[in-house]
């Protein structure tokens, strides 16, 4: 058996980490001390681990649950419930990804829009873009009429 500290060293979870994810019931001590200790056997080493593994790309404490639960009982589960939940977990990263270059693209716009010399930042298109509200994640083309415009001014 294996206190929390010992669990932490194995898995590589700090034992603040293992105490969250037994408050959202990932993760549970096998037995208990009199004085509270918590001790974990090898099933739960594994356990932990496949929290770990499952957090580490993304899936939520929800989704987490849901695919423990299939571990549990894989016989009562079909793999389609393990791929709709993977599916699902994709599809938000894609979604992260398309907001993510959407920004970068409105970032490089702004950064393109200004000289950034020593000069004071009186007439910064950037910050002017910023004041006027003409920037936002998804707003790549209102910042590039934005820009376009204090460009056509200078």
């Amino acid at each position: 058996m294996l206190k929390i500290s010992e669990l932490g060293s194995r898995t590589g979870l700090s034992p603040h980490t293992i105490r969250f994810y037994e408050k959202h019931g990932l993760i549970k001590a096998s037995e208990r001390s009199e004085s509270g200790y918590r001790y974990y056997n090898d099933s739960d080493v594994r356990r932990a681990e496949f929290v770990k593994t499952a957090r580490n790309i993304g899936f939520s404490l929800d989704d987490i649950g849901q695919l423990l639960s299939i571990r549990v009982d894989k016989t009562a589960h079909s793999c389609q419930e393990v791929t709709d939940i993977t599916r699902h977990k994709l599809d938000e990263v894609n979604a992260k990804i398309a907001e993510l270059q959407s920004m970068q693209k409105t970032l490089q716009l702004l950064l393109d829009s200004c000289c950034g010399g020593p000069e004071q930042a009186i007439h910064c298109s950037i910050m002017e873009a910023l004041e006027d509200g003409n920037v936002d994640a998804s707003g790549a083309a209102k910042a590039h009429k934005t820009v376009l415009g204090k460009r056509a001014k200078s």
